[in-house]
């Protein structure tokens, strides 16, 4: 097999280009592409391993060494914390990319290296795309405390749901909606208020009682009633959708 240096040599720095700027724009470094570009051609130096015999081991040892090099090069160092993350990224965005572009390798028989360089490109910015998504999912993840009149505690992980609007009409208090299974057995339910609701292609009454108070990320709430579901809520690991008007207090 014929390896042309001078290639190999090119498309070694653009990948290197495409993971840092990656890192720089899913974790929102702002850096110069001036750093990136300097970091990028400090990682040609992995190159050596082709004509220098360098056991398995070491040359792990040496290739993560000069990760966190080419990261600090590229972003600079503000703490350990800082610092990890972006070598963490640096690890994932390179096994993302080098795992499709191996599949692609494979599936079309030795794919041209020029078109793996015009597909690298997409693949991050679908990478960039899904992460950005999730951290906006994450933004509406939060943990509850119900307190009940019995002293009884209940901690959920609550899911900020701007769909959901239910306001108890007579006493205009916001509804917090948990699937009844979770208090069954720990609180007894006495005098529950019912309160009507119109939702997609049905109505009714909810089954709705008064908590003692509600914490969220540290924020007392005591307006708040407790709207009791029959049905389990399809989102992954929630226990309670929060109502939209919580956004105006916490």
């Amino acid at each position: 097999m014929i390896i042309y240096i001078d290639i190999l040599i090119i498309i070694n720095f653009l990948f290197d280009f495409l993971l840092l700027l990656t890192i720089n724009i899913a974790l929102k470094r702002y850096t110069k592409i001036i750093r990136l570009v300097l970091a990028s051609l400090f990682g040609e130096l992995t190159l050596l391993s082709l004509f220098i015999p360098i056991p398995s081991t070491i040359l792990t040892i040496l290739k993560i060494i000069m990760g966190i090099i080419m990261v600090l090069i590229a972003f600079g160092y503000k703490n350990i914390k800082y610092t990890f993350y972006n070598v963490i990224y640096l690890y994932m965005t390179s096994i993302i990319l080098g795992g499709f572009t191996y599949y692609l390798n494979i599936e079309f028989e030795k794919i041209n290296y020029l078109i793996l360089l015009l597909i690298a490109p997409l693949i991050l910015a679908i990478f960039i795309k899904s992460i950005k998504s999730l951290k906006e999912i994450k933004n509406y993840y939060y943990k509850v405390c119900i307190k009940f009149n019995n002293d009884y505690e209940l901690h959920l992980t609550g899911f900020l749901d701007t769909g959901n609007k239910l306001i108890d009409p007579i006493t205009n208090k916001p509804i917090i909606l948990i699937n009844k299974k979770k208090i069954k057995g720990c609180i007894q339910i006495r005098s529950p208020m019912y309160v009507p609701y119109n939702a997609l292609n049905h109505h009714g009454l909810l089954e709705c009682i008064k908590p003692k108070y509600i914490l969220i990320e540290n924020k007392k709430l005591t307006n708040y009633l407790i709207g009791l579901s029959e049905e389990s809520f399809k989102l992954n690991g929630i226990d309670c959708l929060l109502n939209y008007k919580i956004l105006e207090e916490i």
